[in-house]
């Protein structure tokens, strides 16, 4: 529990609610070319920049407590950042750390995980994102598990790749699965069998979130557990293939299982040990799910082997899943909205299905459950099955009609959105699609900006981290566009590292503070941020405001 927090003094409080819109994946790009946001036309936006104070935000690196200022930033550490307005080291850094020090190796889930198969047959399962994409997994921790795992006496190791194609290049997959299937062949013996099994695009099977599509999860265990689906010798051949007969980018290449004389590999059987190597809980939920849950509803598994299953990490620490893993993840405390409850102020909580979790869960410090009920709403707007590309509005609209309906009905203090569109369409790499989807997105903004007005509300519109602004590849000694045999822009599906905006939009402005907001801060000072315009004073170790207060 944390104390109510202190009411500011020298601030007018708005009449209206408090508004935090995150528009995920926007950011200012370097390159002219590629940089979707800037080409949009974008009326709302310009307005906003013209009339408004503004600065930039640092949303990637060491600023939302990634390993390096090399590491792009991502939707989970970014709501972190900004729900508990501190930096925590996140998933990648930890990892790193507990495999550089032994300490995953000498706990209890490590241990229990190889002794259920050493010395009898069985095989250890790796299953996850196969790139060094440092989002949701990195090979270098695949491979020193492996590594590990052959030093203390397990005789056979089966890989479950997952195609990346939106953290990485979008064709990039070869680049990885070729020399790993290369390093396993270099690692295996008489005395250990080391092979990729199964294999697939992230967005075709396994790695579905927020219950947005469980098909995606049939698929993955039809491929990972029962061996089900197309056949190839090695997963260099059914990518190369699958690519050759679909057109498809690495994220959505069909499932494919790897097979010899019609037997699947590497199915997974009683006694075996399984461990979801990828680190970041929103996709890694419902597969966890799937092997641990006794009854499941949402598909028919038909054969549910009796394994040791292991996450990387803990993926919600809330409802403790899954009930082992690696490594321990870090507590989340004292966010923001914990401090709110605590103070009686009425939050509202919306984004569609594809980010609702990242204004509830990741911003609350990876907690499932609100804090006060009496005090917080969440709504959930369905998002579209389907590919991005042929909707990019998204549910834009729709978010932005609910908002609307909380600001004219004045119940809120404070309202916390997310836009998905400038992040789910950035991924595609389909440039057309990211120019709607900005120009979508805009007309909201300026739907929202009029409502707040009319309330006497206050508006912060930030972002998470960069991906729009930077939609083709650039070579990185001359900048410039690295272009395909036919001459157009090679796609670039994976975040920016560039900064994001923070804007605020004070209608009713009374020279409280300084129209020059601070400057070289992260996303993690909008939690302060937010919580002065709401009237009150940020905990002390909170990471400072961007406001300049007179």
């Amino acid at each position: 529990m944390v104390e109510a927090l202190k009411k500011r003094t020298g601030w007018n409080t708005p009449r209206g609610p408090v508004v935090l819109v995150i528009m995920d994946g926007v950011g200012f790009g370097v390159y002219k070319e590629g940089d979707a946001v800037a080409a949009a036309v974008t009326g709302s936006l310009d307005r906003l920049y013209e009339s408004c104070p503004w600065t930039k935000l640092k949303a990637h690196g060491t600023a939302v407590g990634l390993p390096t200022d090399d590491d792009m930033g991502n939707s989970e550490v970014g709501h972190n950042a900004i729900g508990c307005g501190r930096v925590y080291a996140q998933g990648a850094k930890l990892v790193n750390k507990s495999i550089e020090e032994g300490v995953v190796f000498s706990g209890d889930t490590w241990k229990k995980l190889v002794h259920q198969v050493s010395g009898n047959g069985s095989t250890m399962h790796f299953i996850g994102l196969l790139s060094d994409g440092y989002v949701h997994s990195h090979t270098s921790h695949l491979k020193a598990l492996i590594e590990r795992a052959k030093q203390e006496g397990v005789s056979k190791v089966r890989v479950h790749a997952l195609l990346d194609g939106r953290d990485v290049g979008e064709t990039s997959a070869l680049d990885y699965f070729t020399p790993f299937e290369q390093y396993l062949a270099e690692i295996s013996d008489e005395t250990f069998d080391a092979r990729i099994a199964s294999g697939g695009g992230r967005m075709v099977i396994t790695m579905d979130r927020y219950n947005a599509n469980w098909d995606m999860i049939r698929q993955g265990w039809e491929t990972h557990v029962l061996g089900e689906g197309r056949q190839f010798s090695s997963a260099t051949e059914a990518i190369t293939q699958l690519r050759i007969e679909t057109d498809a980018i690495d994220q959505d290449i069909p499932a494919f299982v790897i097979a010899e004389s019609g037997t699947p590999v590497g199915t997974i059987e009683d006694g075996d040990s399984v461990i979801l190597f990828n680190y970041r809980g929103d996709r890694a939920l419902e597969i966890t799910k799937a092997f641990e849950a006794e009854h499941l509803e949402e598909f028919d598994r038909r054969r549910v082997p009796k394994v040791e299953y292991a996450g990387m990490m803990e993926y919600d620490g809330d409802l403790h899943v899954p009930r082992q893993y690696l490594v321990t993840p870090p507590t989340i405390t004292r966010t923001q909205a914990e401090y709110l409850c605590a103070t009686g102020v009425k939050q509202f909580s919306i984004s569609e299905t594809q980010k609702f979790g990242h204004v509830t869960y990741f911003f609350n410090g990876n907690r499932s459950g609100q804090f006060d009920s009496n005090l917080e709403e969440y709504v959930e707007i369905t998002s579209d099955i389907l590919p991005y590309e042929q909707r990019p509005w998204m549910k834009c609209a729709e978010i932005t009609d609910r908002v609307l309906k909380e600001i004219a009905a004045g119940e809120y203090d404070y309202i916390k959105m997310n836009f998905p569109n400038g992040d789910m369409v950035g991924h595609t790499g389909i440039y057309q699609a990211v120019i709607c989807s900005m120009e979508a997105l805009d007309l909201q903004i300026g739907r929202i900006a009029k409502a707040v007005k009319e309330a006497g509300g206050v508006m912060v519109i930030s972002a998470d981290h960069g991906n729009s602004d930077d939609m083709f590849e650039h070579d990185s000694k001359t900048g410039e566009v690295v272009r395909k045999e036919d001459n157009s822009p090679k796609a670039k599906t994976s975040h920016s590292l560039n900064p994001v905006p923070c804007i605020i939009y004070d209608p009713e402005y009374q020279d409280d503070y300084e129209l020059e907001l601070k400057e070289g801060l992260g996303i993690s000072s909008l939690a302060a941020t937010c919580i002065e315009l709401l009237g009150f004073e940020p905990p002390e170790d909170y990471d400072p405001s961007v406001i300049n207060w007179k």
